[in-house]
């Protein structure tokens, strides 16, 4: 458990990062640009592996499955986050990406007739409230900002739990760096056509030194790294777990905003973290009574068949 929690905070740097990559690649790029960039710079750093590691794939693979998380992971959310820092600042955007593991609950609990324990929901309730710490409790200002932006983020955030879910009911078999690259040569897809039929980017604006930079750490790490790690937590935690870097992400984001872009970090930053974590810890374990229960079902479903 320990490797997932290491795992989850390193996640968490990086796509802190990855809101002010996204800042500084709307000029050059735009929205459908950022979409194709990250995408097929995350897969060209990780289809050469996927190629080593090929006699490991064994099986017919679930294509529409895979298809249908990358639609919801890298195509509708990934076009929804820049689009929304069209009308807001990354650490509003970070914040409201927070609320993901609220839909991936609902979502388990609506659509997939899964049971979360009072633990989680408490854990849920704990995250959520160590967000508002870091917003200083005003949580007017999320509604104070552009309608269209807030809109968003919040569906970028419902997409993020849907692929979560799909991945966990769907997937489990499938390998984690299969997961991460297909999804990312669907969202690359999306993106490249969107880019064509909107404004396609210019080579030369490409070759800007920080344009370069900020592609290289979006998609390579963001994207690529990033993806397989998440999918890695998914896979080996849960869908709830992976989805509760979006309660560190804010925190990150703050801190990267710091160093790059001379933010200031008052103290309901290191109180919102320290009650985010408990709320990660919480909403991340279930009891040993629901896992038994959870089995026993399982088993008799077996028979059934």
């Amino acid at each position: 458990m320990l490797r997932l929690y290491g795992a989850l905070i390193g996640l968490s740097i990086i796509w802190g990062l990855s809101f002010v990559f996204m800042k500084w690649l709307l000029p050059t790029a735009g929205i459908w640009g950022i979409v194709f960039l990250r995408c097929a710079a995350g897969a060209a750093v990780l289809l050469p592996v996927l190629w080593l590691k090929r006699r490991e794939i064994n099986g017919k693979l679930p294509w529409k499955a895979l298809i249908m998380v990358g639609i919801f992971n890298c195509g509708i959310a990934w076009v929804l986050i820049p689009l929304s820092e069209t009308a807001i600042n990354s650490t509003t955007a970070s914040i409201l990406n927070a609320t993901t593991p609220i839909w991936t609950g609902l979502i388990g609990f609506i659509i997939f007739s899964y049971v979360l324990t009072k633990r989680q929901w408490i854990g849920i309730c704990i995250g959520f409230i160590g967000i508002l710490m870091l917003m200083d409790f005003q949580f007017g200002q999320l509604f104070g900002q552009d309608f269209i932006g807030i809109g968003t983020m919040l569906l970028a955030a419902v997409s993020y739990g849907l692929a979560g879910q799909l991945t966990k009911r769907f997937l489990s078999a499938t390998g984690v760096l299969v997961i991460t690259v297909s999804t990312l040569l669907t969202g690359a897809i999306i993106g490249f056509i969107g880019m064509m039929l909107t404004e396609p980017v210019k080579p030369t604006l490409l070759l800007e030194p920080l344009t370069i930079f900020s592609i290289i750490g979006l998609g390579c790490f963001g994207s690529g790294i990033g993806q397989l790690i998440y999918f890695y937590i998914n896979k080996k935690g849960s869908p709830e777990l992976a989805s509760t870097v979006t309660y560190l992400i804010p925190a990150s984001a703050m801190v990267w905003g710091y160093v790059l872009l001379d933010e200031e970090i008052t103290p309901n930053i290191i109180i919102g973290l320290l009650t985010i974590f408990i709320g990660v810890y919480l909403s991340s374990k279930k009891s040993k009574k629901a896992s038994a229960s959870k089995d026993i079902s399982r088993k008799e479903m077996q028979k059934a068949k």
